[in-house]
């Protein structure tokens, strides 16, 4: 006889291609337990590195720019662009690496400025101004993609090997390396550091040559030196206006204060206890710091003096490749094609730097908040919504280097103010005047900076403002959907509490909001669960109490205090809400015990409904009973081992 297996019909292979589908998509998703949902923890740390290794690593974005840094600084100071270089690097020297240095100080772990003002301005306005921040964040780093895919993109299409067919496709091309960085990132990213290594070697050693050549050729052509000597002065009547035209394009420079975010959040990487990680850190920022501020000065002095100023502009053959015109012009063609590689090499890698910061910064504070929906925390999934959005910059800016500009300083510019602002106020509280006054000024400069760049190139704002709105709003729903979780990592009871339990027999826990705490309230409190609930002293009644400390935490440990106040029994705890943290201890008491523990509420609430879902939400209290209820209901599915709620 035979048999055959009917065809699976069309729905059910929808189904299970979905299915498929939805695996691959959250693999490698850290699974929680429904009673413990929590923040993110850090897992646990890899390979460490020595601080030039991983410096390395962070060079990858920060070193790449020098792809584009010196063309940007020829198209907005002109012939002034060294000086205005020179500025930015003092910027960057007594700016920008001490307050780094200061936040590597103070937020060992790789959590960087952000942490120190979610510390500092404690409560909702520390998280709100975290989501604010990381507007900015996914602004300078999706921006770090696009921008170095784009230069990527010119120094490509600008080869002479290629073919011209090519050169009008400047759009699709950025989008391919972007496709391919987000599909690297979709079979799996692993260990960074070795490719860094050798990418920022091979760079730097070419770079060395190439700036070292351009050099020569200007110390020994005096001529070229006069021509630009004659040009700058005759825009500029004295080094005083100098100066003040340096100040005012300086902004539009910032790109070359890229990385030091990035210096930072690699912290954990620096080999060593604390105390040398951070000293390997301060290491990295100052040698990294050194180095570009070396290489941007001469490179800019090079660059302005030996190429002709209408190729920076869009269209010429230094547009966004100044350095690769010059490696080309002096050094040949088969060089400046090996100098073209090694630079889309590490613009490419410096997208894949800056995308596994995106990926390591959205379970970093997002899940922490119960402000990220649950398969945020796989990597696929961001990984699409990042190339998604990457494509997106890529055709409103039209893949135009300079175009990207200002909205790359403006991520750059915020991030760095908002680190200065952090170590200023850090100092003030710990009443360093002298430091207070140093970080303070240094915050003045960078608020300028800042402001100037937002009024003359909105764009990078408007983008910001898009990134942070879109945060804030997936946020807020995104806490609202997962506020009936448990949002408890841990249950412990000390030796009085569980003395309570265990000598309780059947438990039978009355809710108190405390007040006064009184005996006057533990007895009127008794006569309620009496009148309300026929509960005697007798049956091993425990006074509940919970007490929400900051209710914009999301989830934290339940620790569960016992104490005995004018004769009765009290289980005293605090939470970020009383719901959630009164279904906690509960499932916890009937897995321990194996009992079915009993919670009894008077039922006290009256008003808009609405009122009291925004007070759960904002404040953790709200409509109780009924929010308990559904706690327990969604993690225990099973009504006969659901505690039990009981409402009078």
């Amino acid at each position: 006889m035979n048999t055959s297996i009917p065809p699976r019909t069309g729905s059910a292979h929808r189904e299970h291609r979905e299915s498929a589908l939805r695996r691959w998509l959250l693999h490698g998703l850290p699974r929680t337990d429904a009673r413990t949902t929590g923040p993110h923890h850090d897992e646990a740390p890899g390979h460490r590195h020595a601080w030039w290794q991983v410096m390395c690593l962070t060079g990858v974005d920060y070193f790449s720019t020098l792809g584009y840094q010196p063309g940007i600084a020829a198209l907005a100071a002109g012939a002034l662009s060294p000086v205005a270089t020179l500025l930015l690097v003092a910027l960057t020297l007594l700016g920008a690496l001490p307050t780094y240095r200061a936040v590597a100080e103070e937020s060992p772990h790789g959590l960087g400025s952000l942490s120190m003002l979610e510390k500092l301005l404690p409560g909702w306005r520390g998280k709100l101004l975290v989501l604010s921040l990381l507007g900015f964040v996914a602004t300078a780093f999706i921006v770090t993609i696009t921008l170095s895919a784009a230069d990527a993109t010119a120094h490509v299409l600008h080869n002479p090997f290629v073919p011209e067919v090519l050169a009008d496709m400047r759009v699709p091309v950025t989008l391919v390396l972007i496709a391919a960085l987000g599909g690297v990132f979709l079979l799996g990213f692993s260990e960074a550091i070795s490719v860094a290594v050798v990418l920022v070697a091979v760079y730097l050693v070419l770079n060395v040559v190439v700036v070292g050549v351009a050099v020569e050729h200007v110390l020994t052509e005096p001529r070229l030196v006069a021509d630009w000597y004659g040009v700058l002065t005759a825009e500029h009547s004295s080094p005083l206006a100098m100066v003040a035209v340096s100040l005012y394009v300086m902004p539009k420079l910032a790109l070359g204060l890229s990385g030091f975010e990035t210096g930072v959040a690699v912290m954990p990487l620096v080999r060593g206890d604390v105390t040398r990680r951070i000293a390997g850190t301060k290491k990295l920022l100052t040698t990294a710091a050194l180095v570009m501020s070396v290489f941007l000065i001469a490179s800019s002095v090079a660059t302005t003096v030996l190429i002709p100023a209408a190729e920076f502009a869009e269209g010429g053959g230094a547009n966004g490749r100044a350095l690769a015109y010059l490696a080309h012009a002096y050094l040949g063609d088969w060089f400046g094609t090996a100098y073209d590689l090694s630079t889309i090499a590490i613009l490419w890698f410096a997208g894949a730097s800056a995308l596994a910061g995106l990926l390591n910064i959205v379970p970093r504070y997002l899940p922490r908040y119960g402000m990220a929906p649950d398969w945020s925390r796989a990597t696929r999934p961001m990984v699409l919504v990042f190339t998604a959005v990457s494509f997106a910059i890529t055709l409103f800016f039209d893949a135009d280097v300079e175009a990207q500009g200002g909205a790359y300083a403006t991520g750059v510019l915020a991030l760095i103010l908002s680190a200065a602002v952090a170590v200023t106020l850090s100092a003030w509280k710990r009443r360093r005047a002298a430091a207070t006054a140093g970080f303070g000024a240094i915050t003045a400069l960078f608020s300028y900076a800042a402001v100037a760049n937002v009024v003359e190139r909105p764009d990078g704002l408007v983008i910001a403002a898009f990134f942070v709105a879109f945060i804030v709003a997936v946020s807020l729903v995104s806490r609202a959907t997962r506020s009936t979780e448990l949002r408890v990592t841990r249950v412990t009871l000390d030796d009085t509490a569980r003395r309570y339990v265990n000598e309780a027999g059947e438990i039978h826990l009355v809710a108190n909001e405390p007040n006064a705490r009184d005996c006057a309230e533990y007895v009127g409190k008794t006569r309620e669960a009496w009148e309300l609930h026929r509960l005697r002293s007798g049956e091993g009644v425990l006074f509940l109490e919970v007490t929400v400390p900051d209710a914009s935490e999301f989830a934290g440990e339940l620790r569960v205090i016992g104490e005995e106040r004018y004769g009765f029994r009290v289980l005293r705890m605090e939470s970020t809400t009383v719901a959630n943290a009164i279904a906690a201890l509960l499932l916890y008491l009937r897995d321990e015990t194996g009992k079915t523990p009993h919670v009894y509420f008077h039922w006290a609430a009256e008003g808009n409904p609405i009122g009291a879902l925004l007070r759960y939400l904002v404040f953790g209290g709200g409509d109780i009973p009924p929010l308990t209820r559904e706690v327990l209901r969604q993690a225990e599915p099973d009504p006969a081992r659901r505690p039990l709620v009981h409402v009078g």
